[in-house]
């Protein structure tokens, strides 16, 4: 149906998350048509992603770099880390602009069901680090996965470092949403996190 080269091509779109056959055939003939200088750009985007991209040493967010540049900032608070699964999830908080400590990335969840252990994730090292904090937030999602997570690493952090306070993010109801449309451990979440109205 398609020539070889794009068909290939539209293949492996297709391994993209979300792509599925119409998009990826909607992509390609996109690149078909673009300039030849764009495509070499791209592509070499795409090597260089490959080639460099890699994790920090300290905290395990994706990094180009030996150390991503949130480490290596000496402005923010490196007494307050900030526990989360993927990289995705800085790039979220840092887009909230509220937050001015330092990250720690687990780069997975901890999931028996699926063979995953705690030495399969980034653990021993946030242990490590946590022997020079003032606290450490855990702010894994609120899936069984994610709660599994946090206990885990709750308890680990609460031995080894008895002082040491862990706090857990609150989860509720999301801006604008509607009571009845949440789930039961949502309102759950909500009614055991409220505060107070001044």
């Amino acid at each position: 149906m398609y020539p070889g080269s794009l068909a290939r091509l539209i293949e492996n779109l297709r391994k993209l998350p979300g792509v599925g056959e119409k998009t990826a055939e909607r992509y390609a003939f996109s690149i078909a048509k673009m300039k030849e200088e764009d495509v070499v750009a791209f592509v070499n985007a795409l090597n260089d992603v490959k080639d460099h991209l890699g994790h920090c040493k300290v905290c395990g967010n994706i990094s180009d770099q030996e150390m991503c540049p949130l480490c290596s900032d000496l402005s923010r608070d490196h007494r307050l880390i900030f526990v989360v699964e993927s990289p995705k999830d800085v790039i979220a908080m840092e887009k909230t602009g509220q937050f001015h400590g330092v990250y720690h990335v687990l780069n997975g969840l901890v999931s028996p069901s699926k063979g995953i252990m705690p030495e399969d994730i980034n653990l021993d090292s946030l242990i490590d680090r946590a022997a020079d904090v003032d606290e450490v937030i855990l702010a894994t999602s609120t899936t069984m996965d994610g709660e599994t997570t946090a206990m885990y690493l709750g308890k680990v952090l609460k031995e080894k470092y008895p002082e040491l306070p862990v706090s857990r993010i609150a989860h509720g109801l999301p801006t604008g949403g509607l009571l009845d449309y949440a789930d039961e451990m949502t309102l759950s979440h909500a009614l055991s996190d409220r505060r107070r109205i001044n």
